[in-house]
């Protein structure tokens, strides 16, 4: 924590958009004193069609009525015509928008601003012909290929809602979410090329479509994409290739309301349900610009590559959004960075010449235990930003990022946000100020960030408390689709007149922000937010499981791995009178053992995804509860973490005390 690096704040403050702390001090104190003024300057940046009356009106406090958060009032505008008629129109045609580099080295090819807007107006009108209308949700369920950002801006150009979903989700999971946005429209591929495999899509769409069906509700539509060779045979699905060549490459703009849907992202919750998170659209538009330009010192010539998938709020931000609406150029990679070898991704950033990398600390720390030469045989010298998101990054792989990738001459931009901020809130500004390996450092422009004790007074600066926001940005979500209670009783109850992120986290003597963990039960894998009651209700699947817990265990390439603990029915399989522990010493119990975790996680992978497959599975023989009743899923954190602790924290709220005393003896038998 004590550890400061000041080496490429003096490099690059002289050409940085925000090249001093005391600019960007300036600058932020201006974005919370007088945010209209502020906000109003940079709305002025794009086109609209009917300018806005007022540029914020809100409640953050519960007590005071409904929350509600509107910016631009009265303004009408579109996304997609700033993302990409604005540039043309300004002679920008011409440039690169996407070099695609696809899960082969010998696949790749490059996307003009003109070439992009043409081929999306051509899908928007595909949309058109078979009867989306504005206000209309579509899934979007496909891999990570041009058509993927087509089907979104085309979706956003005609103000169909947008949803999203992770091609790594199962046909139950998926369900869900069609179901819930109510979406009778799905556009897919018939595959997914990931390294070595392929994998298909059309079954998994078309058990979704069943399980939809037997939920009331209809899939009309589904546009399939033929990419990877599998056939379908389903009459339903229709050819996007059939369809688009039909259609014109001109499309007119559907001119919105400020606050109308943009998009639905589902994030997991720690209870219920994924939620799904409403992001309305001139808000996160200029939002998402302002972010990428200054907390990447993007400058025009610069060629940007975020390489987060584009089913969670990363890849929409800043492979998207952000960088289209400041006519910049970016990577748009298909496969994985291993494949073919543990250089792909410093290949890439070679051959395009990247200035700007922005990526997972799960990705930087896996390939940081590959051999050296995977990354010293590429010429990096473009590199001037390297980023991180999705967890906090340890200090180890901080400085080898540093180091090793950036040659200690690039700033380390450690991002803070998630799904429902809609960009990133804190963040270090490169050349504006030093970095502190681990530290998020400073709040982004018209972020005002505290974190609060329990009884919601300010912690003192090394206290670790709960970090909340206090006034909206343009970003933040509006509400969750079809449930504002949920969304008022998520992010708003526990502090009324503040935003509650659901982080813990401290700010050092500098006024640095460190940020700890999840204060709920979400657990954060590879960077994917996944909520424990998914995970459990898969497990309770299992006729044998009679309660089940799932947490988020300390991995040093994941940052967690989820870890199952299951209490079994009395006439489970495997209960004989014995805890059962991974060193069960009867054969018999040990085969059954097997066959119970293999289909719990098979489980897994059906209803939520191969990504959350828990990494074990741990039959006990109670799980630790409040008096209540309510699982308390931070002692099994605490108790079975590979972090040795020295103390476990408050246990005043057991119930049955012995319960913690099993559990202790049990992990010690497991060598943890």
């Amino acid at each position: 924590m004590d550890t400061v690096v000041d080496v490429p704040f003096r490099l690059l403050n002289r050409k940085a958009h925000i090249n001093s702390i005391e600019s960007y001090r300036a600058m932020h104190t201006r974005s919370i004193k007088d945010p209209e003024k502020f906000w109003g300057e940079v709305a002025s940046e794009f086109y609209w069609n009917i300018s806005w009356k007022r540029v914020l009106s809100y409640n953050f406090n519960v007590r005071n009525g409904p929350i509600f958060i509107k910016w631009f009032e009265g303004g009408k505008t579109n996304i997609c015509y700033n993302a990409l008629d604005r540039h043309i129109q300004e002679g920008k045609g011409e440039r690169v928008a996407f070099y695609f580099e696809g899960n082969e080295p010998n696949t790749f090819t490059s996307y003009t601003y003109r070439l992009l807007l043409q081929k999306v107006c051509k899908f928007s009108n595909a949309l058109l012909k078979i009867g989306v209308k504005k206000g209309d949700r579509v899934i979007i369920y496909m891999p990570m290929i041009i058509e993927l950002i087509i089907a979104v801006l085309g979706c956003a150009r005609i103000g169909a809602v947008h949803s999203v979903v992770f091609g790594g989700f199962s046909s139950e999971a998926l369900a869900i979410r069609i179901v819930d946005a109510g979406a009778e429209c799905i556009i897919t591929a018939d595959g997914i090329l990931r390294g070595p495999k392929q994998i298909p899509l059309i079954p998994i769409v078309q058990k979704a479509i069943g399980i939809c069906k037997d939920n009331n509700l209809v899939v009309s539509k589904v546009i399939l994409k033929n990419w990877v060779g599998f056939k379908a045979e389903d009459e339903k699905f229709i050819s996007w290739d059939n369809l688009v060549d039909t259609c014109k490459s001109e499309c007119s703009v559907e001119w919105l309301d400020s606050e109308d849907p943009l998009f639905l992202l589902y994030t997991s919750g720690s209870t219920g349900t994924p939620k799904g998170v409403l992001h309305s659209i001139a808000g996160y538009m200029v939002y998402a610009s302002l972010t990428h330009r200054y907390a990447f010192d993007y400058h025009e010539g610069d060629v940007f590559w975020c390489t987060a998938d584009i089913g969670w709020i990363t890849g929409h931000t800043y492979t998207i959004y952000g960088p289209l609406l400041n006519g910049a150029t970016s990577i748009l990679f298909e496969g994985i960075p291993t494949y073919p070898d543990g250089g792909r991704f410093w290949s890439i950033c070679e051959k395009y010449a990247v200035t700007q990398f922005y990526t997972a600390p799960t990705a930087i720390r896996s390939l940081m235990g590959l051999d050296s030469h995977f990354l010293e045989k590429h010429d990096l010298s473009s590199l001037r930003v390297l980023g991180t998101v999705g967890e906090s990054i340890n200090s180890e792989a901080w400085l080898w990022y540093y180091k090793a990738v950036g040659k200690q001459k690039c700033a380390v931009v450690d991002t803070y946000w998630q799904t429902e901020t809609g960009g990133l809130m804190v963040s270090p500004l490169p050349g504006a100020a030093p970095a502190k390996p681990g530290s998020c450092a400073l709040p982004f422009f018209g972020v005002q960030v505290q974190v609060l004790n329990p009884d919601g007074t300010p912690a003192a600066a090394g206290q670790e408390g709960c970090i909340v926001f206090d006034r909206p940005w343009p970003g933040i979500m509006r509400t969750i689709f079809k449930d504002h209670n949920r969304f008022e009783k998520s992010y708003f109850s526990v502090f009324p007149g503040h935003y509650t992120a659901g982080d813990s986290g401290f700010f050092d003597e500098d006024g640095y922000l460190w940020v700890v963990g999840r204060i709920d039960d979400v657990m954060s894998v590879s960077g994917h937010r996944i909520g424990a009651s998914e995970v459990e209700n898969a497990i309770a699947l299992n006729k044998d499981i009679a309660e089940v817990a799932a947490v988020g265990i300390d991995h040093e390439v994941k940052g967690q791995s989820i870890w199952v603990f299951c209490v079994l029915r009395p006439q489970g399989t495997l209960n004989e009178g014995e805890i059962i522990l991974y060193s069960v010493p009867n054969l018999k119990l040990k085969l059954a053992m097997v066959e119970l975790t293999n289909d719990l996680k098979l489980k897994v992978r059906q209803q939520v995804g191969a990504f959350a497959t828990p990494e074990r599975i741990v039959v006990v023989e109670s799980l630790p509860k409040t008096r209540s009743g309510k699982i308390m899923r931070r002692l099994l954190r605490d108790i079975f973490s590979r972090v040795k602790k020295q103390k476990l924290g408050d246990c005043s709220t057991v119930s049955e005390p012995q319960v913690i005393k099993n559990l202790v003896k049990q992990a010690m038998t497991l060598q943890l």
